[in-house]
Formats: C-alpha cells, sequence, structure tokens
C-alpha cells in the first residue's frame, strides 16, 4: 500500500476500470480518472463514467481521442460494422493501438500532476485476444513510458490474473460489488447493469457473475 502517493486510473466506466478505481482509492491518497473519448459506438460510456467519478468524488478528465475513431473503424468505433469473432482472427471491437495511446496520455496526465502510479483494468486472463491486453505488452510499454519521459511510473494491473469471477469478487471484497453491477456499462449494445445479455462482453460478464455467486451460495 502506497497511500501517500498519487494514481492516475484509466477509466471507462465498466465492470473492470471501475473495479480499479474502487482498489486504487484504497490503495493511494490521491486518484485521478481519466476517460477517454474515441467516439466510441455509445457515448453513453462518457456519461456513466462522469457520473461514477463525480459519486466517488474523484477528479475527472475526459480527453478527445476522436483521431483513434478516424484511423481505427471497428465495431466499436462503427454502428455500421457488426461485432462478431471468427476462430483465429481479433474481434471486430478490436481497436489497434488504443491501449499503448490510453497508457501514452495517462502518464503525460501523471508527470503532470506528480503521480508515479498509473492503473489499468487489462487482463490477459479474460482478455477476448486483444494483444493489448497482455501482461508482456503491458511491462513493454511500462518500460517505454519510463525511457521516453525520464520518470519512473509504475502500471498496475490488479486484474490482469484473474477472471471474470475473480473480478466479481475482488469487487466484493472492496464493498464495491452492488455499485459494479448496478452502475457499470460493459455492453456493447449500450446497456447499464446487466445488459443485454447477448453481446460477447455480456456473455463474459453473466458468465463470471453467475460462477462467483455459485461460489459464494447466493443467488444471480
Amino acid at each position: 500500500m502506497v497511500m501517500s502517493q498519487k494514481a492516475v486510473v484509466v477509466f471507462s466506466g465498466g465492470q473492470d476500470s471501475t473495479t480499479c478505481l474502487f482498489w486504487a482509492l484504497k490503495q493511494f491518497a490521491e486518484v485521478v480518472a481519466v476517460t477517454f473519448d474515441y467516439q466510441q459506438r455509445h457515448q453513453l460510456e462518457i456519461d456513466v463514467a462522469k457520473n461514477i467519478a463525480k459519486e466517488l468524488s474523484v477528479k475527472h478528465h475526459i480527453l478527445d481521442m476522436s483521431l483513434l475513431n478516424q484511423l481505427a473503424p471497428n465495431a466499436l468505433t462503427r454502428t455500421n460494422i457488426p461485432i462478431e469473432q471468427t476462430e483465429g482472427e481479433l474481434p471486430s471491437t478490436f481497436v489497434p493501438g488504443r491501449n499503448l495511446l490510453f497508457l501514452t496520455f495517462a502518464s503525460i496526465i501523471a508527470k503532470q500532476i506528480g503521480a508515479k502510479h498509473i492503473v489499468t483494468g487489462v487482463c490477459e486472463t479474460d482478455f477476448s485476444g486483444y494483444p493489448d491486453c497482455r501482461d508482456v505488452f503491458i511491462k513493454s510499454c511500462n518500460v517505454t513510458i519510463n525511457l521516453a519521459m525520464d520518470d519512473q511510473f509504475v502500471i498496475h494491473t490488479p486484474l490482469m490474473w484473474l477472471n471474470k469471477a475473480e473480478t466479481w469478487k475482488l469487487a466484493d471484497e472492496l464493498g464495491a460489488f452492488q455499485f459494479v453491477r448496478e452502475k457499470t456499462l460493459t455492453c456493447y449494445n449500450g446497456i447499464i447493469a446487466d445488459g443485454c445479455g447477448e453481446c460477447p462482453a455480456c456473455k463474459l460478464r453473466k458468465r463470471g457473475l453467475e460462477e462467483y455467486l455459485q461460489q459464494k451460495g447466493g443467488d444471480v
């Protein structure tokens, strides 16, 4: 625990980043959230992030990343591209370079406010095949950012080795289970809380929730 220090949390308002935000609030004296507006499929994501940050009294930055939308058309930035995954290929929701850009800009904010810690909710266990969610990428990115800025940031990934059931368990241990379940937006179809139940993100979230509640002996 480094309660005397500051952290920047990469924050989308989804299950994973909200769990990480609660984790950071337990770990650091001061926490700042940063959300990236890349004209994603559902602008509601930005509103959800704003509302959560406000409710938790967390200072919140929203950065314009619309150039990413122009450069990387995909299912998260175009409503006319279906959400799908073909075996052996990256999902249509993969946004090339997204986490690289997000972590770079989060570190720039961190540099400005004197924070040495950056927190992100990427996960290699349930990561849909995204290459920029892998531990090896995060470690490489951390080294590169430190070299580029001549600083010593630490990128934290509290969920890296957790499956979705374990992520729900962590939220529960942080006293945030109901908050995360009721107030976050994970659904690719833009439905808050338990979502549509049909898109890949909802299926993953629901499967993890059911597994955790079964382990705990509760009801979905």
